[in-house]
This record gives structure tokens, sequence and C-alpha cells, in this order.
């Protein structure tokens, strides 16, 4: 691939700029869906929505985003290696992400048997952890 993708108002776009641009898409499709479902839920309660409803609603933002987690991880891992940071560079934010990804799928393996009231506190935790990991990126990165 070519150092310089293209030129955007004159500064030439590289492919470090390509793989930081995909991965903050998977960041942001990961994190504003939660925030968004979250919103969504509260919404179609309120309007009468019945539990297969919401269950697929909830389906529907399981494949989107499990997708942009996949997305934001290969990113990063990539990130790694082509950029050149470390693991120690990352720990807080993998630790974050790992949380987050563990307590999704704990989410979504124990949802059909857990009350309404214990799946909203699951899925406030995993946005917390999710926010957090946009912060360590930012007190890392800059």
């Amino acid at each position: 691939m070519p150092e310089s993708v293209r030129s955007i108002g004159g500064a030439a776009l590289d492919f470090e700029d390509v793989l930081k641009w995909v991965h903050l898409l998977g960041a942001a499709v990961w994190t504003g869906g939660l925030i968004t479902l979250a919103a969504l839920v509260v919404a179609l309660r309120n309007a009468g929505a019945d539990r297969p409803m919401l269950q697929a609603a909830a389906r529907q933002f399981g494949r989107l985003s499990w997708t942009a987690l996949v997305i934001a991880v290969g990113t990063g891992i990539w990130q790694m290696e082509v950029i050149g940071y470390s693991y120690a560079d990352v720990a807080v934010k993998l630790g974050l992400v790992v949380t987050a990804g563990v307590l999704a799928l704990i989410h979504q393996l124990t949802a059909r048997n857990t009350s309404a009231a214990v799946r909203g506190a699951i899925q406030a935790v995993i946005l917390v952890v999710s926010i957090l990991i946009f912060g360590a990126a930012v007190a890392t990165f800059g």
C-alpha cells in the first residue's frame, strides 16, 4: 500500500491515519450504539413494546455491536504492529476492552433469564466501561 493514500486539504492521508479512523469508527459505533440502545429501550417500553419486540431490537444491535467491537479490537492490534504501540502503552485500555467484551457476552448469554432491572444494570456497567475506554485512549495517546 502506498505511504500516502490521498490528499485532503493539502495534507497527506497515510495508512496509519486510515487505520486510526477505522478504529475510531468501530469504537464509536460500539459506544454510540450502547447509548442509543439504552434510550431506545426506554422509549420502546414506554410505548408499550412487548418483550419479543425488545428482543428483536437487541438481536439486531448485537449483530452490529459485535462487528464494531471486532473491528475496533482488530484495528487496535494492527495499530500496535504498524504504529509500534507497546502493550504497556495500551494495558489499561486493553483491560477495559476485555472487561467490556466479557460483560457484554455475559449479558447476551444471561439476558433471557434475568430481570429487566438486572439487564439494565449490566448494560449501564458496560456503557460506563466503554466510556472509560475512550478516557484511557485520550489519557494515553492525547
